[in-house]
């Protein structure tokens, strides 16, 4: 089941891709890089030929290419979501034939890029990819030694460099504009669907903070031990793992019963282990 439901994922995500560069991107000439912006630039030069046709042809060219030079490195999941996108995008352009919904390059690029970096995100957090700038960036990493972020930025440049010559500089500015907030809408899709908050808080009081944190919101925690820098008084560091719901709980407790302790909070968006990534252990409450 759970291979099952990754799948459904990601056919669902690239959906949402091809659905993003069929309504919004191919009927404006905006292309946010990747194989789909090429893809776009070769169909103004051979129109006869669609967009997702030469998305199909570049992705079977880029797998035996990256076979060849990088070897079987590539699980199924990243190939099965490249040829999903590649023949859901043939499906949209050639039988459903959407008409183009808005002119307006802003609203199109905003609206597309929702999609396309919703649908990358969902993608990304199954364990694959789809294709394209993935495979030429590994290629340039491997042989070149540029890293993986710095040879996708110089791809996605090289395609919005093409966009703005093929189909002028407005029409580049607006992709390198899509380029830029995919990035940022990817990043949000993936980490929100698994941040949680990182919390430290020092408290002379670790009993009573740590039976609330164990008993009552049920997560684990670990204590240090501590000293004070300016008063040299002995105190506690406790350190959890709490959700954004668990985190509002802990401190409206904090600051009902325990005002004078120092709390600090960060964001991370990988958590593996008891409650996380195993199941949660039910604690049985204290009275």
């Amino acid at each position: 089941m759970k291979k099952y439901k990754e799948y459904i994922l990601i056919t669902f995500g690239s959906a949402l891709v091809a659905l993003a560069i069929q309504l919004f991107f191919v009927p404006n000439q905006i292309a946010p890089g990747g194989v789909s912006g090429i893809g776009l630039v070769l169909n103004s030069v051979t129109p006869q030929v669609s967009v997702s046709t030469y998305v199909i042809i570049l992705n079977v060219i880029l797998f035996l290419l990256a076979f060849r030079l990088l070897g079987g490195g590539f699980g199924f999941k990243t190939i099965y979501a490249s040829f999903s996108l590649s023949i859901i995008m043939w499906i949209i352009e050639n039988i459903i034939r959407p008409e183009n919904i808005t002119d307006d390059l802003m609203l199109a690029s905003i609206l597309g890029i929702l999609l396309l970096g919703t649908g990358l995100g969902i993608v990304f957090n199954q364990d694959a990819s789809t294709g394209g700038t993935d495979i030429l960036a590994k290629i340039l990493n491997k042989y070149t030694h540029l890293s993986m972020g710095l040879s996708m930025t110089i791809i996605d440049l090289i395609v919005v460099v093409l966009v703005a010559f093929f189909f002028g500089l407005e029409r580049g500015l607006y992709a390198g504009l899509a380029t830029f907030l995919n990035g940022i809408v990817i990043n949000r899709v993936v980490g929100g669907f698994n941040e949680k908050k990182q919390v430290f808080i020092i408290t002379s009081d670790k009993e009573d903070v740590k039976s609330f944190i164990v008993n009552d919101i049920q997560r684990g925690a670990t204590i240090f031990s501590g000293e004070g820098g300016f008063s040299g008084a002995e105190n506690h560091v406790i350190y959890t793992v709490l959700s954004t719901k668990e985190f509002v709980h802990l401190k409206m407790y904090l600051r009902e019963h325990h005002p004078d302790s120092f709390v600090t909070v960060s964001s991370t968006t990988e958590v593996l282990g008891q409650g996380f990534s195993m199941p949660k252990k039910t604690v049985a409450k204290q009275h």
